[in-house]
Order: C-alpha cells, then structure tokens, then sequence
C-alpha cells in the first residue's frame, strides 16, 4: 500500500515514513500527509482497506 501512497503523493516511500532526511517545511503539516502517517501505522489488512477506498474515489472522481 505505501508505494501506492507515495506514488499518490508524487514523493519516495522513504519520504512516506519520514525515513529521507529533507530539509523541515515551514508551517503546519498538512492534514492528509497526518492521515497517511496515521495509515502506515494501521495493521496491513486495515492499511488494505484504506487504500482500496482511496483508489475507488479516485477511479470514480476521474470518470
């Protein structure tokens, strides 16, 4: 599911987990990067299930 992720947000799976040493954004962190953060932390079927919704309303968002 994190490479979907990363791929959804346009950076590295490392960069997903905070692993890639980047220099620190000003500022607030956004509420949907809190909410990936939240995910990977979900035990890997509920990280599953996330990631199927997130791909529905995306599919369905696009049509």
């Amino acid at each position: 599911m994190l490479p979907k992720l990363a791929q959804l947000f346009g950076i590295s799976v490392d960069e997903l987990v905070g692993m890639e040493d980047k220099p620190a954004k000003r500022g607030p962190v956004p509420k949907l990067l809190r909410q990936v953060e939240q995910v990977a932390l979900l035990p890997k079927a509920k990280q599953k299930f996330v990631s199927e919704m997130l791909e529905t309303v995306i599919q369905q968002a696009s049509h």
